[in-house]
């Protein structure tokens, strides 16, 4: 079982880590900081504060708030 591929947002992590070069942990920070802001604003702040693409932008945000959740 541990050889089973990550699924779901956190798959996109170690591409954000490598191409943003912050820790998935200070985007998190950055993404709580900011709660409880509704998910689409989010993203954008992720984009056209951090220059962050969509998808990556968008994972940060699904993974951040399911773990809010929880």
């Amino acid at each position: 079982m541990a050889d089973q591929p990550i699924k779901g947002p956190a798959s996109y992590f170690p591409s954000i880590e490598k191409t943003y070069g912050r820790p998935i942990a200070e985007w998190q920070a950055l993404v709580r900081v900011r709660l409880p802001a509704k998910h689409m604003a989010l993203v954008t702040m992720l984009k056209t504060e951090h220059g962050m693409g969509h998808g990556h932008a968008n994972a940060i945000v699904a993974h951040t708030l399911a773990e809010h959740k929880d």
